[in-house]
Parts: C-alpha cells; structure tokens; sequence
C-alpha cells in the first residue's frame, strides 16, 4: 500500500462534488495524499454505517464492519478500477461483510439456558415489547411489498439525509435531482400500505 503523507499543495479534490469529488480523492489517496482518505471517510462514512444498520446490525457490529469496510479499501486502494464507481464499491463490500458478520453471529454458540437465566435483564416491559414488536412487524412486512429500488433508495436515505444524496445517486446509478421526488414516492407508498393494513397480510 502507498505510504500516506501530507501533500502542501491545493487539494484536486477542491470545488468537486459527488463522484468526482470521491475520484479525485481516491487518485490523491494514491498518490500518497493523507488529507484525501481523510476526505473520503468523512464524506462516505454516514453512507458505509446506514447500509450496515440496513443490514440489521446493531450498533457496534455496525461499528465494526464500517472499520472493516475502511480498512478492505486501504488494502485495494491501488486496484479499484473506476474511482468513480467508489461509492458503489464500498456499499457492495459494506453489504458483503455484513452479510458474512450475520452468519458468523449466527453460528456462535448460544448461551446455556441456567447461565442466560442468571444475566440480569435490561429490556422493556413484556406489554411495551408487544406492542413496539407488532408495530415493527407490520411496517417491515409493508416494506418488503415495496420494489427493491425503493427499499434499497429508502435504506439508504431515512436516516443518511440529503448530505448523501449525491453518493446515492452515483450508486443507483439515478439523476441527483430524482433522490429526493424518488424517496417521496417510495415513503407515501409505503405509508399506504402500513395504513391499509396490507403489511399484516
């Protein structure tokens, strides 16, 4: 891997936005500029962490798949073909490794019944969590009615907000003016169907 330092010169990546923004930096990143990874994991970590918490990882797994994430791209910095696409790569790896903790998780041995009885317990009411969990379940069963476009535009912008619209964009391969008329439509749709009942089916 190139070995970074602190370049004294103006950035490339100054004025840009978007993908070029992103590609500039990941040439600087090259080079050997400090300053343009430094760039590229303050634009584009929001975006890494919503596509992890997506995935149903909580709060530091997701943690640590995003330093993961960060990392597989230090070690293939010099490989990516299309800087451009750089948005588009790290939300496919974000998905990947993602995908790969769950199963990890998954396969761990569960803890013994007459241990697991012992661990104190910080969870809600059993009447809170009924309610909470129905709620959810109705919600997550209208979203899966959705097209997949909508549901991947929608994981990707309730909670990252309008600052990732362009990394958004570039990765959906859409318009950066049709995200937000886009993720309008997907959310009234998917309102109709929680409303209508249609998730409970």
């Amino acid at each position: 891997m190139t070995e970074l330092h602190t370049v004294g010169t103006n950035p490339p990546w100054e004025g840009l936005a978007g993908s070029e923004r992103h590609a500039a930096c990941l040439e600087a990143a090259r080079a050997g500029d400090r300053r343009a990874l430094d760039v590229l994991i303050a634009d584009l970590t929001p975006l890494v962490w919503h596509v992890a918490r997506g995935a149903g990882l909580d709060h530091g797994t997701a943690e640590d798949v995003v330093q993961t994430v960060w990392l597989a791209l230090l070690r293939h910095v010099e490989r990516l073909a299309e800087p451009r696409a750089l948005a588009s790569w790290l939300i496919t790896t974000t998905r990947r490794e993602s995908s790969r903790t769950r199963q990890r998780m998954a396969a761990q041995t569960e803890l013994l019944p007459e241990y697991a009885e012992q661990v104190p317990s910080g969870d809600p009411l059993p009447e809170a969590l009924a309610i909470d969990g129905e709620r959810d379940r109705t919600l997550w069963k209208a979203f899966t009615k959705l097209t997949e476009r909508c549901q991947t535009l929608l994981r990707l912008t309730v909670l990252a907000g309008r600052a990732e619209y362009r990394e958004v964009a570039a990765a959906l391969g859409m318009p950066h003016g049709s995200i937000g008329p886009t993720r309008g439509r997907c959310l009234k749709h998917l309102r109709g169907l929680y409303d209508d009942g249609d998730g409970a089916r």
